[in-house]
């Protein structure tokens, strides 16, 4: 019995060692480059409130390619601006700046606000004027029958109808347009982040309801966030009612205060987050970066913490943006290894030669190397190529969802081991025998490549070469 027990061990060690010879294993090393990807990446604030802050210095042929990881430009403006006359839109303020980030693969994103304390009205006077209740403020100090600046009474009847009207044009012309990532809900006080508390006192659960409501009553198909501040701008804490609303309704979180205050006060809803990233993106803006230098609250390590600690899958551009890369650009590529997803495959293991027809298996192991889960998912792929760099085979495995890849610490991922069963040639289309190139993907369901990886050797269209392999006729 020892005898034979010996041989069987010695047959599996050649059996073993035979199958090896007969497959290319590959291990694909991280390239360390910034990536742009649906779902998350760094905002630009074109508008930041006003106009003049901070797309108004560049060239309109200037889309700042140059800035490593750049994927949405950020349109934040008063609906003043948008429909000065009822019904009369001014959608270009919009489009045309969004049209030069579409045009070379970005995306964009939306706030509308109803209040700002640099104009006195920020909710059109049209609206007022057709019998809107409200009241004069002045910042810091509460409602002013002589104050600067004007509030609507954000429940008030007249105003709300005509904000749904408004809203109604906005999503016919952005819900669910592939080229619009998120939408704050933006129209409840001041600069849209959900607080009244240093303007006109009107801070209610009710009327932060209503709102976000009426953008969902529109908006129900574009993701949708609101400010952390709707809960209060400085009350640290996981839960609260309105938060709690919001997740139930599908709504996420953005937090606009990152290092607004020195420490220890750099935030204070991480905490908050967690109910959220496992299964929303998390959108984090810091202070204006100048602003915050001169208040000395601006430090490169609580950056880069900022998005570990919320799993945040979007950071602001919040100033001049290329002072803000040519100070930061150190920190800047760090937090490009780590925010929003990075999917990798660490290992891939295919035979050296199949029979077109026959199936095939291949092995893969991946880990998503970012901070938050891909929220779009996506299918791995193999696509082979002849010497011309035309198609013969796309093989997608939509058995394995990327939406699964758990996240980990910085360079603790964990790892998922996948096998997969492909057959080129099968039926049609006609495939010759001989040797091709073996590219890797992720994307649609149909092998449409969508998802960027950290891999050389990109085809142009997202699908990375990793070896060859040869067709053979049985």
């Amino acid at each position: 019995m020892k005898k034979v027990f010996t041989v069987a061990i010695v047959l599996l060690s050649v059996s073993f060692s035979a199958c090896a010879a007969n497959r290319y294993t590959v291990h694909p090393q991280d390239t360390d480059q910034a990536l742009v990807n649906p779902g998350m990446g760094w905002t630009m604030h074109f508008y930041s409130n006003l106009t003049s802050n901070y797309g108004s210095k560049l060239a309109p042929s200037d889309t700042l390619d140059d800035f490593p990881g750049l994927s949405v430009v950020y349109l934040r403006v008063p609906w003043a601006y948008l429909e000065p006359e009822e019904g009369n839109y001014n959608w270009a303020l919009l489009d045309t700046p969004a049209q030069r980030w579409i045009a070379r693969g970005k995306r964009v994103a939306f706030r509308f606000t109803c209040s700002e304390n640099w104009m006195r009205y920020a909710t059109p006077k049209w609206v007022e004027e057709a019998g809107a209740k409200g009241t004069y403020y002045n910042t810091g100090k509460g409602p002013d029958p002589d104050g600067d600046y004007w509030d609507p009474f954000f429940d008030d009847p007249v105003f709300l109808k005509k904000l749904d009207t408004f809203l109604a044009a906005a999503a016919a012309r952005y819900d669910g347009n592939p080229h619009v990532d998120f939408i704050d809900v933006g129209t409840f006080g001041l600069w849209g982040e959900g607080h009244t508390y240093g303007s006109s006192k009107q801070d209610k659960i009710e009327v932060q309801k209503q709102h976000i409501d009426l953008h969902l009553k529109h908006f129900n198909k574009t993701l949708l966030c609101i400010s952390d501040d709707f809960a209060g701008h400085n009350k640290p804490g996981k839960q609260f009612p309105i938060t709690d609303y919001a997740l139930s309704k599908g709504v996420t979180i953005r937090d606009d205060s990152i290092m607004v205050q020195p420490p220890p006060n750099s935030w204070y809803h991480s905490e908050m987050a967690q109910a959220f990233w496992p299964t929303l993106p998390v959108i984090l803006e810091h202070q204006h970066y100048g602003i915050s230098v001169a208040h000395k609250a601006w430090d490169a390590n609580l950056f880069i913490k900022s998005i570990e600690d919320y799993h945040a899958s979007y950071m602001s551009i919040h100033w001049w943006p290329r002072i803000l890369l040519n100070e930061n650009r150190e920190t800047i590529d760090k937090i490009n290894m780590r925010m929003g997803y990075r999917l990798m495959p660490v290992e891939v293991s295919w035979p050296k030669s199949v029979f077109v027809a026959k199936p095939f298996k291949v092995q893969w192991t991946w880990v998503n190397k970012g901070v938050a889960p891909c929220y779009p998912g996506g299918y791995p792929a193999l696509t082979l190529k002849d010497v011309e760099g035309g198609i013969v085979s796309v093989l997608s495995d939509e058995s394995l969802n990327m939406r699964q890849l758990k996240v980990g610490p910085a360079g603790n991922a964990p790892s998922l081991k996948h096998e997969s069963t492909f057959t080129a040639g099968r039926i049609a289309p006609t495939t010759d025998p001989g040797t091709v190139d073996v590219y890797i993907s992720v994307g649609e369901r149909d092998g449409t490549p969508k998802i960027a990886l950290p891999l050389p050797d990109d085809d142009g269209q997202h699908r990375y070469r990793i070896g060859k392999i040869t067709l053979a006729l049985e």
